[in-house]
């Protein structure tokens, strides 16, 4: 069972106010939000955290496929295909230890994003 299944039985059975705040409080810290038709989806998913910087995939993104690196002052994205830089900063040690994990990584990366996309994903899944 998908996790947001569980959290979707979790508050369907929810018989106080404290059970249903716990179910929103699911919602949040796991990065759930809701669609335009009023559908839940996931908003990103945490790949990993490292030394502080969190490692994510986005289920409604824009092409290519890529993944994303947040701390601090680092706010960036990277191509899973070859993990160049697409946009943002990161400092040259960050990025270098970044495509050393890569090169051992791209093959969870990319079951991740094909995991993650929504059905009506533009980008869909890919073959990387």
């Amino acid at each position: 069972m998908k996790r947001i299944d569980q959290i979707l039985d979790e508050c369907s059975s929810a018989v106080s106010l404290a059970q249903l705040s716990e179910c929103l409080d699911s919602l949040f810290t796991e990065g759930y939000s809701i669609a335009a038709d009023g559908a839940l989806y996931e908003a990103k998913h945490e790949v990993g955290r490292i030394k502080g910087m969190k490692i994510e995939i986005r289920p409604r993104e824009h092409a290519p496929p890529h993944f994303h690196v947040t701390k601090g002052d680092i706010d960036a994205s990277f191509s899973i295909e070859d993990c160049s830089l697409l946009a943002g900063s990161i400092g040259s040690r960050e990025q270098r230890l970044i495509e050393f994990w890569h090169t051992k990584s791209k093959g969870s990366l990319v079951k991740i994003w094909n995991e993650t996309r929504p059905e009506n994903c533009p980008v869909g899944a890919t073959r990387l």
